[in-house]
């Protein structure tokens, strides 16, 4: 956990001296020795708090975070249970499987990031760099080649050769849409066998002139009894792990 939190605050080095009053010299550009840029940050709790915000956009858009939630959420829906588990269970656990899947890339970056700049042996800007490379990395690997020539054109970008030429304000959004759409994908065929609970239920009703009886009420149990006796929680939570890392 704390190397994430190091990881996300380097990011939030540049917002920060634009979110400071300019009155206040919160931060002050340096000049190394070897010609390098290095910053003096002297934070204000203000400007902290400020950036502070925009972290859990950061762990939700730039992580697996979006796939597992909207595939839970999904989930809840086809198998008709409205409130359980409770929003708080299942944003839990996809922090926590977000946590899990992420973690290669978290360590990544504070090995290569992070690590080296507290040491003193790189500068902020190249901490920077090195520990957006792994977040990168992660985010090129799930997203589809369609979505990024989608954005690079709506953007007016030329011509993308290799994926080291991504820049991430076509990255970003394009990932995003992907993991959309996988997500979408996912919930529709967990959707498919709960579906046909309804119908089959639906239809044994009919034909028994029990029209008043609410269906949903009656595939409740046989669809609960279907996830258990399956496994669910674990084979979904083992599928949507391995699925970025396929």
């Amino acid at each position: 956990m704390s190397r994430l939190l190091l990881a996300l605050v380097l990011f939030a080095l540049p917002l920060i001296s634009l979110a400071a009053d300019p009155g206040i010299p919160a931060v002050t550009l340096t000049t190394g020795e070897d010609g390098g840029q290095n910053y003096t940050v002297t934070l204000q709790i203000l400007a902290l708090m400020t950036v502070l915000t925009l972290l859990p956009a950061a762990l939700m858009m730039m992580t697996s975070f979006t796939r597992i939630i909207i595939v839970l959420s999904i989930l809840r829906q086809a198998m008709g249970v409205q409130s359980t588990p409770s929003n708080q269970v299942l944003v839990g656990l996809s922090l926590f499987l977000t946590f899990f899947i992420m973690h290669p890339v978290f360590d990544n970056a504070y090995q290569t990031g992070v690590k080296p700049y507290m040491d003193g042996e790189i500068q902020v800007l190249d901490a920077v760099e090195k520990t957006a490379g792994p977040f990168k990395d992660f985010m090129l690997a799930q997203t589809r080649e369609s979505d990024i020539e989608l954005f690079a054109t709506i953007a007016g970008h030329g011509e993308i050769n290799t994926a080291k030429e991504v820049p991430f304000s076509i990255l970003l959004p394009s990932f995003v849409t992907s993991e959309l759409k996988t997500a979408f994908q996912i919930g529709f065929l967990i959707f498919i066998p709960f579906l046909i609970i309804d119908l089959v239920v639906a239809s044994v009703l009919m034909a028994m002139g029990m029209m008043m009886l609410s269906p949903m009420l009656i595939s409740l149990p046989f669809k609960l009894m279907l996830f258990v006796l399956i496994d669910g929680w674990a084979l979904l939570m083992g599928t949507l792990a391995s699925s970025f890392y396929i």
